[in-house]
């Protein structure tokens, strides 16, 4: 039986109201639609980026959490600039535990009391926030909290203060030009709120206050204009469950916070403090946060800003290797990773956008990534070699030994080098590189062959998480296995793998990254009392990104209820606990005694957990694949039950394709294909894949039922171009009679007692 997520008691959030999509009239304006109330009882983070190097951190009512309330307020850089704010009306401070709090996508509103409201704004590409105030009878005031920010000078209406961390200055100012008083540390003006720009100097800093004065109105116009956009466009959803349409939009938006221009342009790996790209986490993040929802030309920008930090001295051990990590002040190379991920998303980039042109141009540093593992890294057998902490799994002690040792063939790194390998073949191929793509398709070939024979053995039912430096095969059960599935063609083994991954590590709040059984299993990530954190990062402790994976194998095994579950159940946690409209780094395995659900741990705000969310619904429920630099775009929707009307958009190559989907009184799945030239291949469960050639204009309606796939192409008038129908494949049907009998009865993972795990019961001693 699934387990129903429980809801976070006490936060309350607004029924979507249907917004129009491209064409149609603006009835509701979607970033209304989409506020959130929060309570005190919940007390959320609330946070926000300048799309630049900015990101402000506010928890609703009271800065309480432990690891975040270091970030409180402005980051810029990975500076913590100052840590929030104190608003006084007259003497009275606004006791913000107190207030009635909502979050909208733009900016975050309290209600201090009738009449008396607090608007805090982050500026798009400005280091500027306003806090309006209005409905206040005194004058008011405001107060920079954090150690070190101090007052410096007053330079005309404008208060100057230094900053927590960096080499930065703050300005303060009324919204309005006059005169501000000090009360020791308090700025206080007869105004309706405050400027607060941060500068590398005070010219920079001040400049931005009068930007702010002169430009107040259409900066929040723009902010509102792009989320609007984004959201009634690319990411445009609608459908019957207010849940899953409130969940998908908030996850669009709050992933779009983490696509920023810090360091060229990038994908922040996660807030508070991953405020930086990661190669592994950036390339697992980037199909679901750019390509899924058309942003195409930031993705070619990314793709270009990695490619100049590779590393490219030939004469290094990392030769060839994208960073693991790129921030203002590091460059680092200790990923594995990193690299066959960035290949692979250079060749996704190319079959979503149809932009070949970019091969050309990268197609130096596919060779060198592959070149480099094959003169440092490639044992006899063709793997991928690496050390204990260049897999995902990274953590350490403070003798720098791994926690999670996973030297020197981890499985999802053969599964990455893998498909490193088919990519580069792909793109010399394009190329006409005859040569090479010989060479890596062989070498793939050899991979796949070994990897049959080496992670398998008579005794288990899945496979090994590694071969060590002896070649031995350690059979940890690790969710690392469903990466790797594509290198073993046994269906019948690779159920009974899912199957025993899914019920051994999967709960309702996730994927774990141990076996409950092991016993260096950790039920808690922060326990403190019982371990350091980083003892229990990979041995345990929920990573929502696994969730993805973990769907995508069941979706593309027919089990669309028990994958659905699982989606859901991370939808909720978006819109009821933790930062709003997001999902966290982490979560407990297990719940504390006496609570229902796990508390949300690591990173309030993670990049690869949205994304991963974002791109099993685009990829695999609404079953969006193209491959436009092959002219051909396959629609294989595998939607759940609970869905009985559904609008959404999608980009592919140039073009907006708007679709929908009915459930009553017949299922039928429709797509205007506006300016779009292609093969479609129609891929519903259990008929044999259609292909069908869509043109300009035309309308392509999916119709199918128990005994019959009705496929039609009509023109913009609604005349028949084409009607193809089949009846079920009998293998497809024998296929998913033989998942479904496999996977019979699957549930999730349950917690055991917490006498059953030694690391709790040792520490107590």
């Amino acid at each position: 039986m699934l387990v129903p997520f429980l809801l976070a008691t006490g936060c309350t959030q607004t029924t979507p109201t249907r917004t129009a999509g491209p064409g149609a009239a603006n009835l509701t304006d979607v970033l209304e639609t989409m506020k959130i109330a929060v309570p005190p009882s919940a007390n959320r983070i609330a946070s926000f980026t300048n799309k630049e190097a900015a990101y402000y951190c506010a928890q609703t009512h009271a800065v309480t959490h432990p690891e975040y309330s270091w970030f409180e307020g402005m980051n810029v850089a990975k500076n913590r600039v100052f840590g929030g704010y104190d608003l006084f009306v007259g003497d009275q401070l606004l006791d913000n535990r107190t207030a009635n709090v909502v979050v909208y996508p733009e900016k975050l509103v309290r209600q201090h009391s009738p009449g008396l409201e607090e608007q805090l704004w982050l500026f798009d590409h400005k280091n500027l926030l306003e806090i309006d105030l209005t409905g206040a009878t005194q004058p008011v005031g405001i107060q920079l909290k954090g150690e070190k920010v101090r007052f410096l000078r007053q330079q005309g209406d404008i208060a100057l203060f230094s900053a927590r961390e960096g080499n930065y200055l703050i300005a303060v100012a009324s919204r309005q030009q006059q005169a501000l008083t000090l009360q020791d540390q308090r700025v206080v003006a007869a105004g309706q709120g405050f400027f607060i720009a941060v500068g590398q100097d005070a010219a920079e800093a001040t400049a931005l206050i009068a930007e702010g004065r002169r430009n107040s109105v259409a900066l929040k116009l723009a902010r509102q204009q792009r989320l609007r956009e984004h959201l009634q466009t690319n990411a445009y959803i609608t459908s019957n469950n207010d849940s899953l349409t409130q969940a998908l939009r908030w996850l669009a938006v709050t992933t779009d916070q983490l696509v920023t221009r810090q360091q060229g342009d990038g994908i922040y790996a996660g807030l508070p403090w991953f405020n930086e790209y990661w190669g592994r986490d950036e390339f697992i993040s980037f199909p679901g946060a750019i390509l899924v929802t058309g942003q195409f030309a930031t993705a070619r920008q990314i793709l270009l800003s990695f490619a100049k930090y590779q590393q490219l001295d030939a004469s290094s051990k990392y030769f060839g290797r994208v960073p693991n990590i790129v921030n203002p002040s590091n460059i680092d190379y200790h990923t594995t990773d990193g690299t066959p991920r960035f290949v692979i998303a250079l060749q996704e980039y190319v079959k979503y956008s149809g932009d070949t042109s970019l091969v050309r141009q990268l197609y130096p540093n596919v060779q060198a990534s592959i070149e480099g593992s094959l003169k440092h890294w490639v044992d006899e057998k063709g793997y991928l070699l690496h050390e204990d902490n260049e897999t995902w799994m990274d953590a350490r002690d403070a003798k720098l030994v791994s926690y999670t040792p996973r030297a020197s063939r981890a499985n999802d790194i053969q599964a990455l080098w893998y498909e490193q390998l088919r990519a580069g073949a792909y793109f010399a191929a394009y190329m006409k590189d005859a040569a090479h793509q010989q060479q890596w398709e062989q070498l793939a070939q050899q991979v796949k062959g070994h990897f049959a024979q080496d992670y398998r053995n008579a005794q288990h039912n899945y496979l090994a998480d590694r071969l060590d430096k002896q070649g031995k095969a350690d059979f940890t059960l690790r969710p690392n296995q469903l990466f790797a599935f594509d290198l073993i063609n046994d269906p019948a083994f690779t159920r009974q793998a899912l199957r025993k991954t899914w019920t051994e590590l999967v709960y309702p709040w996730g994927v774990a990254t141990l076996d409950r059984y092991d016993l260096q299993f950790h039920p808690y990530h922060l326990a403190p009392e019982f371990y350091h954190k980083d003892a229990a990062y990979h041995r345990g402790t929920i990573w929502p990104w696994l969730n993805g994976i973990a769907m995508q194998r069941m979706l593309e095994a027919g089990q669309v209820e028990t994958a659905y579950q699982l989606f859901a159940n991370s939808n909720r946690q978006a819109l009821s606990q933790g930062v709003v409209g997001g999902l966290s780094e982490n979560l407990d395995a297990y719940p504390h005694p006496g609570q229902a659900w796990p508390k949300l741990t690591g990173a309030y705000l993670q990049a690869w957990s949205n994304a991963e969310q974002l791109r099993v619904w685009y990829q695999h429920f609404l079953g969006i694949r193209p491959d436009m630099a092959n002219r051909q775009l396959t629609l294989a929707p595998r939607l759940p039950k609970a869905l009985e009307q559904l609008q959404y958009n999608f980009m592919v190559g140039k073009s907006l394709v708007t679709a929908e989907y009915q459930a009553l009184p017949s299922p039928t799945h429709t797509y205007h294909f506006n300016d779009l030239s292609t093969t479609a291949v129609v891929d519903v469960l259990p008929f044999e894949p259609m292909r069908v050639e869509v043109r300009p204009g035309s309308v392509l309606m999916v119709s199918p039922s128990v005994q019959k796939l009705v496929v039609q192409v009509r023109d913009e008038r609604g005349n028949v171009l084409t009607e193809r129908t089949a009846t079920p494949s009998a293998a497809r049907q024998a296929e998913q009679q033989q998942n479904n009998q496999a996977l019979a009865g699957v549930d999730f993972t349950r917690p055991l007692p917490l006498s059953n795990h030694p690391v709790v019961n040792q520490a107590k001693k």
